[in-house]
């Protein structure tokens, strides 16, 4: 399992005693295009290392609606600890394409800290970084106008070069229109930032996708 999570960027940041004992814990799933990795409001806890693909957040609004938030891609690691004073889930994670995640249980978690007490402060580290995010993008829609928002959502996924996100799925995460993003999209295109795709959007100029999400582009 070590040789699997190697290239995960949060594992391999951490000592070798703790690498050995989080892979000796994890646990492997593959996953199918929308299957659930857990929901909105699970007690059971615990971190989710995504290797390969990219998981879709998703939060609760009144009963029935469910809103995409964000969306964690391989490399990332998601989730908290309980003795840390965490809660139930607070949105809901599934697969987008299909995917490969570990998965590191609480009890497990709990194990390792009595051993490994380092665990505690790379595990505070994490939840910062999922805080980060969640402000920053908070901000972002506030802040920016559309079509800058739509390019922050975007630029992310300049190092892959493609974003595997519908108009649909950009509409949901900008609070915006699918006929407002999709023009918005076509006005991000003709600047030569992005060029659209089945299901996805490439990214064609990462500096002139920085460029309209700090200035607009209009």
């Amino acid at each position: 399992m070590i040789e699997t999570l190697a290239r995960h960027r949060w594992f391999a940041r951490q000592a070798p005693s703790l690498r050995a004992a989080l892979a000796a814990a994890a646990r492997h799933r593959r996953l199918a295009a929308g299957q659930w990795v857990y929901g909105e409001g699970d007690e059971t806890t615990g971190l989710v290392l995504i290797l390969h693909g990219l998981l879709r957040l998703e939060a609760s609004v009144g009963a029935r609606h469910n809103v995409l938030v964000g969306v964690a891609r391989a490399g990332s690691a998601l989730g908290q600890a309980q003795r840390q004073g965490g809660g139930p889930r607070i949105v809901t994670a599934r697969a987008g394409p299909a995917s490969e995640v570990v998965t590191i249980a609480d009890a497990a978690l709990d194990h390792i800290g009595a051993t490994v007490p380092q665990l505690w402060r790379a595990v505070s580290e994490l939840v910062y970084v999922q805080l980060d995010a969640s402000v920053h993008g908070l901000a972002q829609m506030l802040a920016l106008p559309p079509r800058a928002r739509i390019a922050a959502r975007l630029l992310p996924f300049a190092d892959d070069g493609v974003a595997p996100l519908t108009q649909a799925d950009l509409a949901e995460m900008c609070g915006l229109s699918r006929k407002a993003t999709h023009a918005h999209l076509i006005a991000i295109e003709a600047a030569g930032a992005i060029r659209r795709g089945y299901g996805a959007v490439h990214i064609r100029d990462a500096s002139r996708l920085a460029w309209i999400a700090e200035a607009g582009g209009q």
